[in-house]
């Protein structure tokens, strides 16, 4: 007969056994993210997740149970992330900073602008311009309050979104998001361009991609959060300028 303790004695078991794949799951999740975002927050978080991927999960579902736990420990990291603010206001507006400065040099050199110039435009040394991609290390495409501006009027990615307003996520896949998006990585810099293949299509991390382009992995995160200023940039002016 199988009793509610033997439930949760198998409940905790698998928690023990899965504890690994959390850490590994933050692990990852870091590299991408400021170093205000804590460790263990992470790991807590993801904990909650893979508890509750435990019990929701029946083998009738037909997935590989890490599979499925992987997706709610992701989740609920993500969920965290999103609760608790974790861009400081000061590295918000250095991206808008950074994002600004590229459009407008974008504009007038009619190509990319190079860090010199980025930096030269933001009043910056060309070190302290690197310090502030290095602080920008956990910039990504798309935000979740890109979708609401502060002033209560139409964002950007608005422009590219779909009819699915319960996913603004999905609406922006089933749109015309994703073929701007191929265009604008297109346009970067080929250096940059080569980082996001090995890093979004070959999903290597930050030191693997360092070996490749032999550079320090602290550079390819620089790089990194300059391609993803450029992207966001490139986006936002063919919104604007209905370009899509």
């Amino acid at each position: 007969m199988y009793t509610v303790h033997g439930k949760k004695d198998q409940h905790e078991e698998m928690l023990n056994q899965h504890a690994s794949l959390v850490k590994k799951l933050a692990y990852q999740l870091k590299a991408k993210l400021p170093p205000s975002v804590e460790m263990d927050d992470l790991i807590q978080a993801g904990m909650m997740g893979l508890l509750d991927a435990i019990n929701r999960y029946e083998d009738i579902h037909g997935a590989q149970f890490e599979t499925y736990a992987a997706q709610r420990i992701r989740g609920s990291m993500l969920d965290e992330l999103r609760n608790t603010d974790w861009l400081p206001r000061s590295l918000r507006k250095n991206m808008r900073d950074m994002e600004a400065a590229i459009s407008q040099l974008e504009q007038s050199l009619g190509r990319p602008p190079t860090e010199k110039e980025v930096a030269k435009k933001l009043d910056l040394s060309l070190d302290d311009y690197y310090d502030m991609l290095g602080d920008c290390s956990g910039h990504q495409l798309i935000y979740y309050e890109d979708f609401h501006d502060t002033d209560g009027g139409e964002h950007f990615l608005d422009r590219f979104k779909g009819d699915d307003s319960n996913d603004p996520i999905k609406g922006l896949l089933a749109g015309d998001f994703r073929d701007a998006l191929i265009e604008a990585i297109d346009s970067l810099p080929e250096r940059e361009k080569i980082l996001m293949g090995l890093y979004y299509e070959q999903e290597l991390n930050l030191k693997e991609i360092g070996v490749v382009m032999n550079v320090s992995e602290s550079r390819v995160s620089q790089l990194h959060s300059q391609a993803i200023a450029r992207l966001r940039a490139n986006l936002k002016e063919k919104a604007w300028t209905g370009a899509v």
